[in-house]
């Protein structure tokens, strides 16, 4: 997976000679925050902290922007861009994370209990700035459906990234000229010990639908559990200048 290693993602050039601004990112993650951020009761940790939300979310875009996440979970994304004058959406499968997320929020965004395979059907605005951080999955002895929260055992690699591709297909065609799309994603350690490139498979599927601009690497003060390498990865939509 190719990273940023001491730079931040976009700083340099990307397709057609443009150059990108600089983004600000947190380079180090603490497990501690992830830990002291997880909603009680709660057994799973969030993929990102706060920080690294509003670190994303003010670089990408403005006050009255409008964020989306198509994997909200507990609520993260949406929660940040409200605090941070934002209009928020969040799809979230699983009604007791979609409970915790509407619990976060000041009531402003629009929480909605649904499936990301259908984020056409369930959004029919455009949108600003898209930040997520799908469910991940091993390529090897998996058989848990993230799509289906793991409730199924009907899990298949190569069905899940085209899964992914089809969404975020969708999320494309929602994202405004200009728009940005951050995906957080790491590479997966399997139960035999396996590493699943995930964020190179996933870079290369939404690179079908809109420009691939840079990655960033996180990097953990412990690293979490099953992760081999932690990215953002960016992703923006050409603008009417662009052709």
């Amino acid at each position: 997976m190719a990273s940023t290693e001491g730079r931040c993602a976009g700083d340099g050039a990307a397709g057609g000679g443009r150059r990108l601004g600089l983004v600000t990112v947190p380079f180090i993650q603490r497990i501690a925050d992830l830990v002291a951020e997880r909603p009680p009761g709660t057994a799973d940790d969030i993929h990102f902290t706060e920080a690294l939300a509003e670190s994303v979310i003010g670089h990408a875009s403005q006050p009255g922007d409008l964020v989306l996440d198509p994997f909200a979970g507990y609520g993260t994304t949406v929660a940040v861009a409200e605090r941070m004058g934002r209009r928020a959406i969040g799809i979230e499968l699983l009604p007791d994370h979609l409970a915790i997320a509407q619990r976060r929020s000041t009531g402003l965004a629009q929480l909605i209990l649904g499936d990301a395979r259908e984020v056409a059907r369930l959004v029919t605005v455009p949108v600003d700035l898209v930040l997520t951080s799908p469910p991940y999955m091993p390529s090897a002895d998996h058989p848990e459906n993230p799509l289906t929260g793991y409730a199924t055992d009907d899990g298949d690699y190569p069905t899940y990234l085209r899964d992914l591709g089809a969404i975020f297909g969708q999320v494309a065609g929602l994202l405004r000229p200009g728009g940005q799309m951050i995906l957080n994603v790491a590479n997966v350690i399997a139960t035999d010990g396996s590493v699943t490139p995930l964020a190179s498979d996933v870079a290369g599927l939404i690179d079908e639908h809109v420009p691939l601009l840079g990655v960033t690497t996180l990097e953990w003060d412990e690293p979490p559990a099953g992760l081999d390498g932690d990215y953002l990865l960016w992703f923006q939509r050409p603008g009417p200048a662009d052709g």
